[in-house]
């Protein structure tokens, strides 16, 4: 029994080499986290195998018997388990004289044959030495488990003499192998032995005992898998998770939003900046010409919501004042014009901003510049997409 658990444990250990890494991390460590236990109803099992065994003890020769096991049980963790289970139909022994449970002499070997039925309820508790060792897997073809039993055996006359039944208590050990055939059914090889009392067969000159080995399947009943505690969420904290997740989708929507309003901001400042250009150029052309006969409009532009201009735009206008209309031949100017785009915010807003900019500008050329303005209007515009920036200005019209 020794050497079959040694051949079965480097077995598992050469499987589990080659395995599939399911029951590793991301760095290939075997994970061995603790695991939920399952219901009352989940992770039950019922086997029945048939094979041989073999009774041995210092008065009797042994001989080979037929043998048929019937187990229930349950796993309480992937590693730990326990099953009640009946082995039984009749064991074999020889002797060099008739047997008082009754034996027939089998002349070709001159000795006489001693059958007996026997009984043994016993109680397991066991280990699966390769989910604890190697990690839980649920698609594991070959688990190796140890265990220890304990339990009542009967010994009684099986061709029905009355002279001898006896009930003893009997202990050993055994391995158990599973191989996977589908989701819910296991071939089982089960190997055992048990030591008791020689009383069972008035062999009262010391122990007795008994090997078995038999092949069988397993059937699982309700549900068989094992999930991590790490892996367990909450019903609760998952729809946390969810609103988590909503809000998260929601925030990055607003970002994608913010983002092509960014890029429309983009092509409407290279726009302005083009513009700006085109009015330096003409300021400068201004500069170079004392004597200009007139001007034409020239705008100055508001950011987004404002009734005052900027520095930049500020710096625009002094150039302009000091350097384009105090050159034009008797200008002055005639027509302020403020205007606001209606692309954005309410009409009655826009109605303000572009009255209030007209008046700022008006206001900002009379007293800083001393030039008096004839008319000042103001207007919203409706500028075409991409172009709203341009309507968001004032307009001095010289003459």
């Amino acid at each position: 029994m020794g050497t079959l658990v040694l051949a079965a444990f480097m077995a598992g250990t050469a499987t589990e080499t080659s395995a599939k890494n399911s029951n590793r991390d991301e760095n290939g460590k075997i994970i061995r986290h603790p695991y939920l236990t399952n219901g009352l109803w989940s992770n039950w099992f019922v086997g029945a195998a048939g094979g041989v065994n073999v009774f041995f003890d210092g008065a009797y020769d042994p001989a080979i018997a037929p043998a048929l096991d019937i187990t229930v049980g349950k796993w309480v963790t992937p590693s730990v388990g326990a099953r009640v289970g009946y082995q039984g139909l009749y064991g074999s022994e020889w002797s060099r004289k008739p047997s008082v449970l009754g034996s027939e002499l089998n002349t070709e070997k001159n000795r006489y044959q001693q059958k007996f039925g026997f009984a043994y309820i016993h109680g397991d508790i066991m280990w699966n030495f390769t989910n604890a060792v190697f990690g839980y897997k649920d698609k594991r073809f070959w688990s190796i488990i140890p265990y220890v039993h304990a339990g009542l055996l009967r010994v009684y006359n099986r061709a029905g003499a009355p002279q001898f039944i006896d009930n003893e208590f009997a202990a050993g050990a055994g391995v158990l192998q599973n191989f996977r055939l589908c989701d819910r059914l296991d071939l089982t090889l089960d190997v055992r032995g048990f030591l008791a009392s020689g009383r069972y067969h008035a062999n009262v000159g010391g122990p007795a005992g008994e090997i078995s080995a038999t092949l069988g399947l397993a059937v699982d009943l309700g549900k068989n898998k094992w999930l991590r505690a790490s892996e367990y969420h909450n019903p609760a904290d998952m729809d946390k998770i969810s609103a988590a997740e909503a809000a998260a989708a929601a925030l990055t929507a607003a970002n994608a939003a913010l983002a092509a309003d960014n890029a429309d901001l983009q092509k409407g400042n290279a726009a302005l900046e083009a513009e700006n250009a085109k009015l330096q150029k003409a300021i400068a052309d201004a500069a170079a010409n004392t004597g200009l006969n007139e001007a034409g409009p020239a705008a100055f532009y508001f950011e987004i919501g404002k009734t005052e201009l900027s520095a930049k735009e500020l710096k625009h206008l002094d150039y302009y004042m000091n350097n384009v209309l105090k050159n034009v031949k008797g200008g002055k100017a005639t027509v302020i014009t403020g205007t606001a785009d209606s692309n954005t915010g309410y009409a009655k807003r826009n109605e303000y901003l572009s009255k209030a900019r007209a008046e700022y500008v008006a206001d900002l050329l009379k007293t800083k510049y001393g030039v008096e303005v004839d008319n000042v209007k103001n207007a919203v515009v409706k500028a075409a997409k991409g172009q709203a920036a341009f309507d968001r200005a004032c307009v001095i019209s010289v003459e």
